[in-house]
């Protein structure tokens, strides 16, 4: 089959689209979270998420509305727990981690025929994409896009250091607030595609490769953009033409990009710089 005729299949088109719209929404959201050294925070909330799909199933709603509520819920649950004295952040992403994939599993088992579908959900398949999927994506990167063209120096400057930020009067919660919003909603939106285990490397892995070029917040933003889609584009094509899921080859791939780009700076280091997170 050429690649003329793949893509005359709406459900590629799609995934297509679905690479572009989450590369830009998770690069720029990446970067922050990187910055802010916040992945493990983003793995808690993406499989905290099983919960609200687990539980949709069950109660017979849209299960990627059951993970949106439990994404945004363990988000701010994080926060609010970190900033209490007597709660550690990484025990709060503990709790709040176990807690959805307990309530996920036992509700995916109590729903007669979805432990069939619950794959899809954990690894994502590129099959799964809908307009939907689609609709949100653009959403979502749309609001990052504009966040950070209008508020782009106050997002640098809570991400290099929130509490100097903070003394300068700059509105640290509200920022917080949008990006753990946008962090949440889009690991949310990427799960057709990327799969509950495996969504958070693409708020990462990318961002590393970029960091071995990247001068500044805004180049890195940039080039983890580009990364993703490459990881992306390159993941789909993979898992579409050996039939496996599209989340594990993206991983993959993305993480063989970042060792190319570790691997030159080894031969030409002149052309790297120190990354900025």
């Amino acid at each position: 089959m050429t690649d003329g005729g793949l893509l005359q299949y709406a459900f590629f088109q799609h995934a297509l689209w679905g690479s572009l719209l989450a590369s830009v929404l998770c690069g720029l959201v990446g970067t922050y979270v990187v910055t802010r050294r916040l992945v493990f925070v983003g793995g808690g909330i993406a499989h905290a998420s099983l919960g609200g799909v687990g539980l949709g199933a069950f109660l017979g709603f849209p299960p990627l509305w059951g993970a949106a509520a439990f994404a945004l819920f363990s988000g701010f649950g994080i926060q609010w727990l970190s900033r209490r004295r007597e709660v550690r952040e990484d025990s709060a992403i503990a709790m709040l981690w176990t807690f959805g994939m307990s309530v996920g599993i036992l509700c995916a088992y109590l729903t007669p025929g979805f432990v069939t579908d619950l794959p899809s959900f954990l690894f994502g398949s590129i099959l799964s994409v809908t307009s939907a999927d689609l609709f949100a994506l653009g959403v979502m990167a749309g609001l990052a896009l504009l966040l950070h063209l209008t508020m782009g120096r106050v997002v640098v400057a809570v991400a290099y250091d929130r509490d100097f930020a903070a003394t300068q009067g700059l509105p640290v919660r509200f920022v917080e607030a949008v990006m753990t919003a946008l962090t949440a909603l889009g690991i949310v939106c990427s799960l057709h595609m990327m799969g509950i285990v495996l969504v958070i490397s693409l708020l990462s892995v990318p961002q590393m490769a970029a960091g071995l070029f990247a001068r500044t917040y805004g180049a890195m933003a940039v080039l983890s953009v580009a990364f993703a889609l490459m990881g992306s584009v390159g993941g789909l094509l993979l898992s579409y033409y050996y039939n496996v899921p599209s989340g594990a080859t993206i991983v993959l791939l993305c993480i063989g990009i970042y060792f190319v780009a570790k691997a030159i700076k080894q031969l030409c280091p002149c052309l790297f710089t120190k990354s900025p997170a």
